[in-house]
């Protein structure tokens, strides 16, 4: 069994090697995903390293059994921990908070909680799915999302995955509901499948931004790995590709970019180089205002040049 450091926490290869057992398709790259989306917040060494205590690997047993058995989506399951209807304490999707209601006995259903299981060491570096940067299976809350029947299609799916509450009235056909954009909190990595299912395109899509620099995996990462800023500019990109934009128009955005970047860095530089922190927190608050200012000039020039447009 993966040993748990002196220091009480496991790291994520080891948490891992304790959910092999029960679930041979997650992977490391699977866990951090999760992350992402915000249903498990492991803490962070002094370095960046993720640490992983009790209640953590019960927490993944449960999301990952919700998706198992239940095939509920990464979206419901999240609502559903924060409502308290699923409990990641060892109860699962108890209705009304009621014990005792009918059907709901989990003695009867099957059930039996996970209990940890002893995984040799040398069988969670041989498993595939232990190697850096291995494409997890899709989650099902990107092959199925929840929202949106139109005209009846795929109605069926969607009522499926619904909550079990009371749907509130759904919008008129002509006023769509935009999901809110892709997200990656701030030193998360994600393989390039994830990317593509985090913006939802294609890998020949990410290959053609790729190819103008538009976006970027991180410096030295093998496989290739995309941070927070690799998801906020594909998504844009992506768009653009879509309205007729060839990908080579779309460096024009990354030459007048570090062209801004330059300038700032200018600006900054002599505080930047001062050893005490206030020269540095004046730099910091420096580069923000004109980074602020920056995306207010360029998309009121931006305005001015298609005026004609506009007021016609």
């Amino acid at each position: 069994m993966a040993e748990v450091h002196d220091t009480g926490y496991l790291s994520i290869g080891e948490v891992l090697g304790l959910l092999l057992e029960d679930f041979p398709d997650v992977t490391i790259s699977k866990i951090r995903f999760l992350e992402s989306q915000g249903l498990i917040s492991p803490e962070r060494t002094a370095s960046g390293y993720r640490k992983f205590y009790d209640p953590d690997v019960e927490l993944l047993r449960v999301i990952l059994t919700e998706q198992k058995s239940n095939y509920l989506p990464l979206r419901v399951i999240k609502d559903r921990l924060e409502t308290g209807e699923i409990d990641p304490t060892g109860e699962h999707l108890r209705p009304n908070g009621d014990d005792d209601s009918p059907g709901t006995s989990h003695a009867d259903d099957g059930h039996v909680p996970a209990e940890p299981v002893e995984v040799p060491s040398e069988s969670i570096s041989s498993h595939p799915s232990s190697r850096f940067g291995a494409s997890p299976q899709p989650p099902p809350s990107t092959a199925a999302p929840v929202s949106g029947p139109a005209n009846g299609a795929g109605g069926d799916v969607a009522a499926t995955m619904r909550d079990p509450s009371p749907v509130a009235e759904q919008p008129v056909a002509d006023e769509p509901v935009e999901s809110p954009p892709p997200s990656l909190m701030p030193g998360v990595l994600v393989d390039r499948a994830e990317l593509c299912s985090m913006v939802k395109m294609t890998d020949e899509e990410l290959q053609q931004l790729e190819s103008f620099g538009i976006v970027s995996a991180r410096d030295g990462s093998q496989p290739s790995l995309y941070g927070d800023d690799a998801v906020e500019i594909a998504k844009p990109a992506c768009e653009f590709l879509r309205s007729g934009v060839d990908a080579r128009h779309l460096r024009n955005w990354r030459t007048s970019a570090d062209r801004e970047a330059s300038l700032y860095e200018q600006l900054i530089r002599p505080r930047f180089r001062q050893r005490n922190p206030e020269s540095r927190a004046e730099a910091l608050a420096q580069l923000k205002r004109l980074d602020a200012l920056g995306g207010s000039l360029r998309a009121a020039m931006t305005r001015q040049a298609l005026r004609r447009h506009f007021e016609s």
